[in-house]
Parts: structure tokens; sequence; C-alpha cells
């Protein structure tokens, strides 16, 4: 098999989930823009406190699904068990449809005593606007792990789009509803959106999947000879003993920032002697700014994370170690080429581009700085931990997490106290975690797989180059400012030339090659346009 062979298939993928992802993120941006300007940096907390807690119900639920039902189907299709992988299909929507409305259940009824405990009883309209969302996504997890498992992310990409788009729409329109009766129900509005969005996304892969369904059953019938007969009872056996290790693993990184959450209020408030807004303020310009903008970036190996598990798992079910360990070595290249630039471009640009999406609440820039290098650890540690969850040893990503968990606790205790610190220390203890879990993970990728990681290509090559990148952005942005006095105009152009200086840095230096652009979807155009203008030689 070819080296484009082996990396065609997953680069295409993971790209077209990428693009999806991108597109999400910056709709996500656009109308966080107007709902943080609509209900501040103490809405924003309150937002992000309930979303937090959401999402630990959400992994406990049904987290570790979509990756489950990937592996196991992408197993099952790559040895022509097509009945059987159907049956993976069947055995999760049980799965999640039970544990999606146990989950709901527990999230309204235990609203309360939840938001006491985390000491901002505020939260309690948000987090019962987000109950009945767990058991929708709990649905629509299942059909992304299905069609992602048949190795294509369209069906996954599409939705993510529709679900964002309903979202922000509602998110707007119901916080400047709600907002005239105080900020809580301003908050609320804001995630009542995200189950609008969510019910949408739903509705398509069913559309789809009833679409598709006719195809299945035909392609099923037609591969009986493959068969292996598998009863309903072993898989969802297989699947629940997948998921659990998955689920761990996120958990503990879910139940981190819930104790972040209580941890930072908690210190500010009695530490530091701060009100109640006054540390929800702070914890505001964490959620509602430095998440928000650092998932940007992260989100491209979110959905190169999504890409891998099922090529990797088909690849080790046909026991192809050769092309495991190229698939290991490309992923973890393009995470490091689009990781690097992000990072140093938000270390650099923190500041411009606060004032520039949130005119009216810009703090946070200092936050940005110091975490900007949390993007490359968190991106390589999402790609990792999705190789290990692929060659079916999800276990240890689990093991790691808690492990960073526990650095990150200890940081807090130690920084967040400090005054001239404060919320600060929550950012640094993030960034210790994932400089710990990215070490402890790579090293047993590299265990595991026998991989050799190339250090110059994958790392020293984007990392010199995104550095710098870093020194023209600066340069841009202060020149494009004084010549326009327009800090949003200074912000865009600045990242555009920024863009085209790291490309040209990367191709000067072969950290990307002709072979691998064409990996990419109209690889061949992009080298076309590319060798008109001299980057490559005819």
């Amino acid at each position: 098999m070819s080296k484009k062979d082996v990396g065609g298939a997953l680069v295409k993928q993971a790209a077209i989930l990428a693009v999806a992802s991108m597109i999400v993120r910056v709709m996500g941006l656009i109308y966080r823009w107007p709902l943080t300007n609509m209900i501040g940096d103490d809405g924003n907390g309150l937002y992000g406190t309930a979303f937090n807690i959401y999402l630990l119900f959400f992994i406990l639920s049904s987290g570790g699904l979509p990756a489950a039902i990937s592996k196991m189907v992408s197993e099952r299709i790559a040895l022509r068990q097509y009945k059987s992988a159907h049956k993976v299909f069947r055995a999760s929507l049980v799965m999640a449809a039970t544990m999606g409305i146990v989950g709901s259940m527990l999230l309204w009824f235990g609203a309360y005593p939840i938001a006491k405990f985390m000491n901002n009883t505020r939260i309690v309209y948000s987090m019962r606007a987000l109950a009945p969302t767990l058991f929708i996504v709990a649905l629509m997890g299942s059909f992304r792990g299905y069609f992602q498992g048949m190795n294509t992310m369209v069906p996954t990409a599409i939705s993510q789009i529709i679900e964002q788009l309903f979202n922000a729409i509602f998110s707007i329109v119901l916080a400047a509803l709600l907002i005239g009766k105080g900020v809580e129900y301003g908050a609320a509005g804001g995630t009542m959106g995200t189950g609008i969005g969510a019910l949408m996304g739903f509705l398509f892969l069913l559309f789809i999947y009833i679409l598709l369904h006719p195809k299945l059953i035909k392609r099923i019938n037609r591969q009986k000879a493959y068969e292996i007969d598998e009863s309903f009872k072993d898989i969802l056996k297989d699947l629940i003993s997948i998921s659990i290790p998955i689920i761990i693993g996120t958990t503990i990184f879910s139940v981190t920032n819930l104790i972040d959450v209580k941890m930072v209020m908690t210190i500010l408030q009695k530490s530091l002697g701060m009100t109640e807004l006054e540390a929800n303020g702070l914890y505001g310009q964490l959620t509602g700014k430095y998440v928000t903008l650092t998932n940007l970036p992260v989100s491209i190996s979110t959905a190169l994370a999504a890409a891998i598990i099922p090529s990797i798992a088909a690849s080790m079910a046909l026991k192809e170690k050769k092309t495991v360990i190229n698939k290991v070595n490309l992923a973890m290249r393009v995470t490091m080429i689009l990781a690097a630039p992000s990072a140093v471009g938000l270390f650099v640009l923190g500041d411009p581009v606060l004032k520039t999406l949130f005119p009216r609440y810009p703090a946070g820039g200092d936050l940005l700085r110091i975490g900007a290098v949390a993007i490359i650890f968190l991106s390589l540690v999402q790609v990792s931990t999705a190789i290990l969850q692929g060659v079916g040893r999800a276990g240890i990503p689990a093991i790691n997490a808690g492990v960073g968990a526990f650095v990150k606790i200890i940081l807090n205790i130690l920084l967040i106290s400090i005054p001239f610190i404060n919320i600060r220390g929550a950012v640094m203890s993030t960034v210790g975690c994932y400089v710990v879990v990215c070490y402890l993970d790579i090293k047993a990728v590299k265990k595991i797989t026998k991989v050799e990681i190339q250090i110059l290509d994958t790392i020293i090559k984007p990392l010199g180059a995104a550095v710098v990148m870093g020194i023209f952005s600066f340069l841009f942005y202060n020149i494009l400012l004084w010549g326009t006095s327009s800090n949003a105009f200074a912000t865009l152009g600045s990242i555009i030339l920024s863009v085209l200086v790291y490309s040209g840095i990367l191709f000067s230096i072969g950290g990307i090659t002709q072979e691998e652009i064409k990996l990419l979807p109209m690889g061949n155009k992009v080298i076309s346009k590319l060798t008109k203008i001299g980057v490559f030689k005819k």
C-alpha cells in the first residue's frame, strides 16, 4: 500500500470534518459576540458553568459512544461483516436512548442541589434548559459514530453545521427575549439554543439514514458469506467495555473543569475577598473568551481525532502494522502544522482579537497570552488519545488524564490564591495539565505502535515557522494599526498576512511536501496554483 493510499482517505475524511468544525467554531465566535455583549462576563460565567455541568452529564451518559461505535463498525466493515456492523448501530441506539433519558432526568431534578454546591445558585435555569438536550445528543452520537465507522464524515460534518446554525440563531433570539428578566434568564435563553440546534442536527442524520437504509440492507443481504453471527447481547457488552475507558478519560477532564469552577469561585471569594459577581465575571472571561477562542484551532485536531479512530481500528483489524505507523506519523505532523501557528498567533494577537470581537467587554487578553501554548499540547493529546483508542488501548489515556487532573488541582491550589495571579492560575494549571498528559500519551503511542516520531519534520519545522510568523504578525498589526487607526482592520489584515508568511516559510523549508498536499481535498488544484506562482517547480 502506497503512502498516498495510506494517508489519502484519512486526511480527506479528517479534512471534511475539519472544515465543518472550523465553520462551526467561526459561527460560534460570531454568535458569542452579540451574546457576550448582551449578557456580559457575568452571564458568560453562568452560561459556562452550567455548560460544564451539562458536559459532565453528557459524557457520563453517552460521551464514549461515538468513538466506540466508529471503532466497532469500522473493524467489522474492514472484515466485510456488514450485518454485525449494523447490529452495533442498533445496540448503540438502545444504549443511547436509555442513558439519555436517565441523564436528562438527573440533570433536571439535580439542578438546584448541584448549583448550591457550586456556590452559584443562579445557574439553575441554564441547567434545566440544557437537560432535554442530553437525550437528543445521545441519539445523535449513535448516528454519527455509525457513519464515521463507515469511513464517511460527510453526514457528521453537515449535521454539525446545521446544529450550530440553529444553536446560534435561537441562542441570540431567546437570550434577547429573556434578558429583561435578569442576567440568569438571559444566560438560560442562550443555553436553550443548544437543544434546538441538537434536535435539527439529529433530524438531518435521521433523514440521511432513512435514505441510505435500503442500500445498507441490500449490502447486508449480499455479504452473507462473510458473516460471523454476533448476538445482540455480545455486541452490547463490547460497546460498554470499549465505552467505559473512553468515558472515564473524558469524565476526568470534565470533572476537573467543574472542580476548576468550584475552586476558582471559592478561592477568589474566600481567599481574595471578591464578591460572587466579581468572581463570576472573571470566570466568564475564562469560559466565554479564552475557551471559546482556543477551541477554534483545537477543533481541527478534534476532527482529525474523530477520523483517526475508525481508520486505525480498520488497519489493526487487517493487521497492517506498517500502515498504522504511517498514519500515526501523518496525524502527528498534520496536528503540529496546524496547532503551532494557532498558538503563536493567539499569543501575539490575543488583545486585538478580543477588542475586535468583544468591544464592550475586551478584558482577558492576558489569559490568552498565558494559555495559548496549551493549544499545541491539547491538540496532541486529542490525536494521541484517538490513536490509543483506535489500537484498543483506551484505558491508557484515561489513566493519563487522571494524572493530568491531579497536576491541575495542585497547581490551582498553589496559584489562584496568589493575589496578582488569581484567575490566571486556572489557565496556568491547564497548561501544566496538558503538558503532562501530552508527554504520557505520546510515550504510550511510541511504545505500543513502535512509531519513531520524526522530530525535525513533525516538531521543529512547524514550530520554527510559527515563531518567525509570530514576529511578522506583531509587525504587521502595528504597521496596519498605525496606517489605518482601525483595530479590526489591523487584526484581520495581520492574520491574513501571517497565514501567507507561515505557509511560505513552511513550503520553503520542506515542512510540507507536494505528496502530502495531494492527500488533501482538491490537492492537485492547490499544487497547480502554487506551481504557477513559483512555490513549486514544474
